[in-house]
């Protein structure tokens, strides 16, 4: 069993930055693979980035170039550095562990992004 817990969340102006981070309890960390996913009002959600228990990541195209993606296996943390924000970007986030047959969710964290 793995316990999520998302923060960093907020209400941030279009063109700033947010750090979300995700705190894993329970299980060995190292050996998932984590990822940040979204859902906007009305919207289903949907995939931001992931990263592999190796480094690897991967990102929606829609985030390239301005978000980042990265863990600390020591801390049981990923985290997700979001940069040069846009009122479409504004969702709840959602923090997933994912090995095998093993998947677990966070509660979430709000970004909203509005002058």
């Amino acid at each position: 069993q793995v316990h999520l817990v998302e923060s960093g969340g907020g209400l941030v102006q279009p063109g700033g930055s947010l750090r979300l981070s995700c705190v894993a309890s329970g299980s060995i960390f190292n050996i998932y693979t984590m990822g940040w996913y979204r859902q906007a009002p009305g919207n289903q959600r949907e995939l931001v980035a992931t990263i592999t228990s190796s480094g690897a990541t991967n990102y929606v195209d829609s985030v390239k170039g301005r978000f980042t993606i990265s863990r600390d296996n020591a801390k049981n943390t990923v985290y997700l550095e979001m940069n040069s924000l846009k009122p479409e970007d504004t969702a709840v986030y959602y923090c997933n562990a994912d090995w095998g047959p093993l998947n677990y969710w966070g509660e979430g964290t709000l970004v909203t992004v509005s002058s």
